[in-house]
């Protein structure tokens, strides 16, 4: 399967060139959307239940999968080189936005903006299963930025660098869990291509995404690992040892231009081309 059947890397292949800047695109795309802010404030790396769903389906994610085992025609440490390379540049900054993050939170109603992010894991979820639902939506951005225009309080906007030496590690570990997470892809690459239904591991991971988002809408107030419980599901139901294997032909159907005299048993022994 080519990436250009995810609806999602789609989009941004069309935008960026090369397999490394695209999969590079993809894993930052939290970070350079605000997705990633808005689920820091919701409070979704509260646990760490929460910070490996949004590591596993955030950051990695179907995309990441399509991206490594469809488009990265490189060696194994060629793309071990790559995963690295972007986790170095993904992880401080993931770790500098949870550090503007306090401020941001200071001006919000956080139970308005926590169901705009939900809104916006809904919408992502929805795009990574059609391409032609993309056409009808809204960016995730506009989403945020509409949520921010909603639940913004300007008058209790406090201007001070407070540094939570607990949300920044909570928000570098979760980016080190996606980042780890396309390590393992990259690593196992050569065995995964062509075992791997990635369309179907796509599906799973937009319903992984969408119960993802029921706690924090407030549908499902629960904190048992739902999603990840979904994607582990996903990913052994994606898994197809014998999808590209060809059909055998049947060793006693004979071609077509023969005839029955020519698999005769007396006629064998005489049979010029044998």
């Amino acid at each position: 399967m080519s990436v250009s059947e995810h609806p999602v890397a789609l989009t941004i292949e069309q935008r960026v060139g090369g397999a490394t800047m695209l999969l590079a695109t993809v894993m930052a795309l939290p970070l350079l959307d605000g997705l990633f802010v808005a689920l820091l404030l919701a409070g979704t790396l509260a646990t760490p239940v929460g910070m490996l769903e949004t590591g596993l389906l955030v950051f990695g994610g179907s995309a990441t999968v399509a991206v490594i085992l469809a488009e990265l025609d490189e060696s194994r440490r060629s793309m071990v080189r790559s995963v690295l390379l972007i986790g170095a540049g993904l992880i401080p900054l993931a770790a500098l936005q949870a550090v503007i993050a306090p401020t941001i939170e200071s001006a919000l109603e956080l139970a308005i903006f926590q169901r705009f992010a939900g809104v916006v894991i809904l919408a992502i979820a929805a795009r990574t299963v059609s391409a032609k639902v993309s056409d009808y939506l809204p960016s995730p951005g506009v989403i945020i930025l509409l949520g921010l225009l909603a639940s913004v309080r300007p008058s209790a906007l406090t201007v001070e660098l407070v540094v939570d030496g607990e949300l920044l590690a909570r928000a570098a570990i979760t980016a080190a869990i996606g980042v780890g997470f396309a390590l393992a892809v990259a690593l196992a690459a050569p065995a995964l291509r062509g075992v791997v239904d990635l369309d179907r591991f796509r599906f799973g991971s937009a319903v992984a995404l969408g119960v993802f988002a029921l706690p924090v809408v407030g549908v499902l107030n629960t904190d048992a690992p739902i999603a990840l419980a979904v994607l582990v599901v996903s990913g052994l139901l994606a898994y197809s040892p014998d999808g590209g294997d060809e059909p055998e032909q049947d060793a006693e159907e004979p071609p077509e231009s023969a005839t029955e005299t020519d698999y005769a048993p007396e006629d064998t022994a005489r049979a010029p081309w044998l």
